[in-house]
């Protein structure tokens, strides 16, 4: 049984991402991710100035008169929500934390996806697969996504994006749109990264918290690893210990952006604190203009 208030948050971001879809993400979303090829629509009658590579030879043979083939692009596609769930995504210092915001992009997504005709499937994982839901089209099948988003808690305690992306590898035949969102706080992950590259159209959207990225001055406190468990006594009112953290952060960031462009990855980098309809548009512009 679903909550009263979980409906009501469902509904609530429903309403909130519908204007986006329909004014501005509807219309980013069909010119970013195109078709899979060209199929075959009807024949009709040879105009002058018509390209006689398309003529129906068969048909043109049977009724006497050219005919030439007319082929639209093959519209329909998969795209395929891959979520990391782990615990460090409840982490969040401003308005949202990182798994609301992931939550938001992924009901802006999906709404464009069902608009434009494709199917929409789920993934959600943490150092395992927690939960699977088929793709299908519709409103009432992505209002289902939003809810297993907001209603299923992880039994796992870390991540694993390999785990998640070997899992989305074998459950898709077709080439797919895969949507990674995470915070990718995991590590040895890219050899399976780049299969599911390789395989499908991967769309890596990076979940930030500006708090994450720089300790606060605030003296000696306990800092605990929300996926490990580790406790750490640090002191933040040393100016060192939060230089060489901040450093440490910005080397990871580095290393992941540096890996996405060696790989020729497409990212988005979002953050909990700012909002995500800027990068999202800037991300599907790049993509038309390729």
């Amino acid at each position: 049984m679903i909550s009263k208030d979980i409906l009501s948050k469902v509904r609530k971001l429903e309403i909130r991402t519908k204007g986006l879809v329909n004014n501005i993400f509807g219309g980013e979303y069909q010119s970013a991710f195109k078709g899979r090829g060209m199929e075959f629509s009807e024949v009709r009658e040879y105009t002058f100035g018509d390209d006689v590579r398309q003529i129906d030879w068969n048909v043109t043979a049977r009724s006497g008169e050219p005919f030439i083939k007319i082929f639209e692009e093959e519209r329909e596609q998969t795209l395929m929500l891959c979520v990391d769930i782990s615990p460090s995504g409840f982490f969040g210092s401003r308005s949202q934390t990182k798994m609301e915001l992931a939550i938001e992009l992924c009901a802006v997504l999906a709404f464009s996806a069902i608009k434009n005709g494709d199917k929409v499937g789920m993934v959600l994982f943490s150092e395992k697969i927690e939960k699977v839901v088929p793709p299908k089209k519709g409103r009432t099948h992505v209002l289902r996504l939003i809810r297993e988003l907001y209603t299923t808690e992880p039994s796992g305690k870390r991540t694993s994006i390999a785990e998640a992306l070997s899992y989305v590898n074998r459950l898709l035949n077709r080439r797919a749109i895969v949507i990674l969102a995470s915070d990718f706080q995991d590590s040895n992950f890219e050899k399976q990264h780049r299969i599911t590259g390789r395989k499908h159209d991967l769309v890596n959207i990076v979940i930030n918290d500006k708090f994450e990225e720089e300790l606060p001055d605030i003296g000696v406190v306990p800092l605990t690893d929300a996926e490990t468990g580790e406790q750490t006594i640090v002191d933040t009112s040393s100016k060192s210990v939060r230089t060489a953290y901040r450093a440490k952060v910005l080397e990871q960031k580095k290393y992941l952006k540096e890996y996405f462009i060696r790989n020729k990855m497409d990212s988005v980098d979002v953050y909990t604190n700012q909002s995500y309809i800027r990068p999202l548009i800037n991300f599907f512009q790049r993509r038309t203009g390729r």
